[in-house]
């Protein structure tokens, strides 16, 4: 370990030797229940045969091809298999290497689409605060964790956000319905302010990851989002990521909520943890606006559609249908729900268990009535992470400040789709044992 520049220099990392269904086993000889699924990338769980037999199929073919000269089998097959499961109206995928290169490649073709259609001006991004786009220059632009900002804010971009939709911690104190959806409308008077002439995209996570753990809009946000979109003459853009090809139970989030976007980003599930990938999934009307224009997207990646990735990707989209994986996340993600409120929910510093498919968020505050949050430096998310792992369960802390940027702690559940009750059990008493944990260190 002495070559690796880690994120966290003083953390001494266990060495990880194989995986099988929902566990990994480390070189001592460790089991871990993955709950988290890596970080949302393992969804159809570890060492599926299928998946890597079709790896090294594709291997022994060809194993790299410049996709500005050629394509391959596996690329035409995987862009086919996305679009088979997409929302009406998509119709071409753009491939890239993972979630930040493919939220950089929205935020490049929207700027083009705008130049296509003859609007120079449209460039700025809007996007919320408490959203997680990635973590390039751009994509740390367009994102809103402020603690993963701050070190690089001489370098970025100017991106205008808005407020997070959050019912539970209305950033207007105020409560739905009657707040007529005041966070969605605050996408209209940014774009007013900004000028309509300069935005032209609105970037969103339809269910948000660790930095709020599965907040999902309320009822009729996403109609109001579309609508003020196209009003403007804007993109609707959604990073879908970490929800993408199942994960919340459907085959995209946005298929809850009964709206089309202008383009997807898709990565975590879309490798399933077998190979580097992400995509951007294209809307008719932005691929005709390219046909009747100049008919070249200026914008690449070297490994962009790598036959290998490809190959290992189409197989885990097969993989995921053929099992029907995808009704199996609905299905077992309200049992798992079902069971954390009732083993969780009594628990003092509990304040919500909430999901969507195998997307599941607990929260925690210092007053279970109120809502409010601990102060940042008692750790909660930390301490209830570790007990876990040291106790063979693996759970994915929330980012500090999941509340407001600053205040807020919240576990995120993302287990693998072939999740079992029994595992599902055995997380639970650990999640309250960790919690009990902390409970008694703070009295």
């Amino acid at each position: 370990m002495k070559s690796v520049f880690y994120s966290s220099l003083d953390k001494v990392y266990k060495t990880i030797d194989r995986g099988e269904g929902v566990y990994v086993y480390d070189n001592e000889g460790n089991n871990y229940l993955d709950c988290a699924a890596g970080i949302a990338v393992s969804n159809i769980g570890y060492g599926v045969k299928e998946v890597i037999d079709a790896m090294h199929e594709q291997a022994k073919k060809i194993t790299y091809v410049y996709g500005g000269t050629f394509t391959s089998e596996a690329k035409e097959r995987l862009a086919n298999q996305i679009i088979d499961l997409a929302p009406d109206g998509m119709e071409k995928v753009f491939f890239c290497s993972g979630g930040s290169e493919a939220v950089e490649s929205i935020i490049k073709i929207a700027r083009q689409y705008q130049i296509e259609k003859e609007n120079p001006s449209k460039y700025k991004i809007i996007s919320r605060w408490q959203s997680y786009h990635g973590n390039t220059i751009a994509t740390l632009s367009v994102g809103g964790r402020p603690s993963w900002r701050e070190k690089y804010e001489p370098f970025l971009l100017h991106m205008p956000h808005i407020p997070q939709c959050n019912c539970l911690h209305c950033p207007y104190g105020l409560s739905y319905p009657s707040c007529k959806l005041n966070c969605a409308e605050a996408l209209e008077r940014v774009i007013k302010y900004e000028g309509p002439e300069s935005v032209a995209a609105f970037l969103i996570e339809p269910v948000t990851g660790t930095t709020a753990c599965a907040t999902v809009p309320p009822e009729g946000y996403m109609q109001r989002i579309r609508e003020i979109c196209d009003k403007y003459d804007i993109l609707f853009c959604v990073d879908e990521v970490i929800t993408g090809l199942g994960r919340t139970g459907k085959a995209f989030a946005m298929d809850h909520f009964g709206v089309v976007p202008d383009m997807i980003a898709i990565a975590k599930g879309l490798g399933g943890g077998y190979v580097p990938i992400g995509a951007v999934v294209v809307h008719k009307n932005v691929v005709n606006a390219f046909e009747k224009g100049t008919k070249n997207l200026m914008h690449s990646f070297t490994y962009a559609g790598n036959p290998i990735a490809c190959a290992g990707g189409s197989a885990v989209l097969k993989y995921i249908v053929d099992k029907d994986l995808i009704s199996r996340s609905e299905k077992m993600g309200k049992i798992f729900l079902e069971k954390l409120k009732d083993g969780l929910g009594d628990l003092e510093i509990v304040s919500d268990v909430r999901g969507i498919g195998l997307l599941i968020g607990i929260e925690f505050a210092k007053d279970k009535e109120t809502k409010e949050p601990f102060e940042s430096d008692f750790n909660v998310c930390g301490k209830i992470t570790k007990y876990c792992f040291d106790h063979n369960l693996i759970v994915a802390s929330g980012i500090s400040g999941t509340v407001d940027g600053i205040k807020g702690d919240a576990l995120q559940l993302s287990p693998p789709f072939v999740i079992e009750e029994k595992d599902m059990d055995f997380a639970v008493a650990t999640l309250r044992d960790a919690i009990l944990d902390v409970i008694n260190s703070i009295k």
